[in-house]
């Protein structure tokens, strides 16, 4: 006995059945690699599904799920160079110091919570609190370099740590 959908979850089902293959290919192609590409399609219609109700509104669902799967991508590539910078880190600090698996990975959970809160900054405050926090710049240089008052850029390194706080909690 067919049982019927309802109309979101049918609407679901039928881009997936329609455009899932061609999607893995599109992103074979982007990632260069199958199993990543796989983890992307997989994350995409997990986002789809978030947003069913959108789906009576897009028209063109190559080009809805390209917008989301490229999002997606641009995410995975970064969290890929977060992962290699603390990679490198580790590999320079000496064995006795370093932290143990366990630590490693709670250290590597933490820092992408702290990129993907600081990644909702505007592109000027991240720059700031970054420059602060990584670099030690005093506000007077960073102030400069972006081409801002002083009082600015305090404003903007408490957007910053208000974004870290969030992300804790």
């Amino acid at each position: 006995m067919l049982r019927s959908l309802p109309a979101s979850q049918d609407a679901v089902h039928g881009l997936y059945r329609d455009h899932h293959g061609w999607l893995d290919g599109w992103l074979r192609r982007k990632v260069g690699n199958a199993c990543d590409a796989a983890d992307l399609v997989q994350d995409t219609f997990v986002r789809v599904l978030r947003h069913r109700a959108e789906l009576t509104m897009v028209r063109e669902p190559r080009a809805y799920l390209t917008t989301i799967a490229k999002r997606l991508v641009l995410n995975h590539y970064r969290r890929q160079s977060l992962e290699r910078a603390y990679q490198e880190a580790l590999a320079a600090m000496p064995a006795a110091l370093a932290p143990s698996p366990e630590q490693q990975l709670l250290i590597l959970e933490a820092l992408h919570e702290i990129d993907a809160a600081l990644n909702t900054l505007p592109a000027r405050a991240r720059q700031a609190f970054l420059l602060a926090q990584l670099e030690h710049l005093p506000y007077e240089e960073i102030a400069q370099r972006l081409q801002v008052s002083v009082r600015t850029v305090q404003r903007y390194i408490v957007q910053g740590y208000e974004q870290c706080l969030l992300a804790s909690s």
